[in-house]
């Protein structure tokens, strides 16, 4: 678990299913897809169906919780691009609007570089978004990311299309401003 005030992340423990079941799939167009690779189809699920997958999100070290003041609203998260490497992704989502805005993805997605740097032989931390969603990009720019890659037109929305945008931090420019 780590914490800075009354935001806290920390590994999802079985009484937080529901909530973050309502948050990301009781809907079939929930406000956060529009941001989240809305060029990949959602679907909704019913409670039930969610819950089957339970064991890939309780207690695993790849998948937590976002909470404020004890409410869950979204999850941080990593994967193997390709683990011989120690090439890890990294992503997150905040669920609730009423949480967009308010600097809660910047604080969470730090304490979560700080525990991935901290607990895993990590070169490198990155994450993948679209051109469309500014706030994300923002949010690696204030954690001191380097846009990495740019593939140009990829990403169809809404009619338009939109580029790809690859962000990544190395460990020493991570230590780096947490020593100035």
């Amino acid at each position: 678990m780590y914490k800075e005030k009354e935001l806290v992340i920390r590994p999802i423990i079985e009484e937080d299913l529901y909530s973050l079941w309502e948050l990301t799939f009781k809907e079939d167009s929930p406000e956060w897809k529009k941001w989240d690779a809305p060029y990949f189809e959602h679907k909704s699920l019913s409670y039930m169906e969610y819950v089957k997958k339970k064991n890939t999100m309780i207690n695993q070290e790849n998948y937590w919780a976002i909470e404020v003041d004890g409410k869950i609203i979204g999850t941080v998260s990593y994967y193997w691009e390709h683990k011989p490497s120690k090439w890890l992704e990294m992503g997150i989502g905040i669920y609730d609007p009423d949480y967009w805005s308010g600097g809660y993805g910047t604080r969470a997605l730090k304490l979560w570089i700080d525990h991935l740097f901290n607990t895993l032989p990590l070169v490198r931390v990155g994450f993948t978004t679209w051109s469309g969603n500014h706030r994300m990009i923002k949010v690696g720019e204030k954690l001191g990311m380097q846009m990495e890659a740019r593939l140009r037109k990829c990403r169809f929305y809404n009619n338009q299309y939109y580029d790809s945008i690859r962000m990544g931090l190395l460990r020493e420019e991570w230590e780096d401003q947490l020593y100035k």
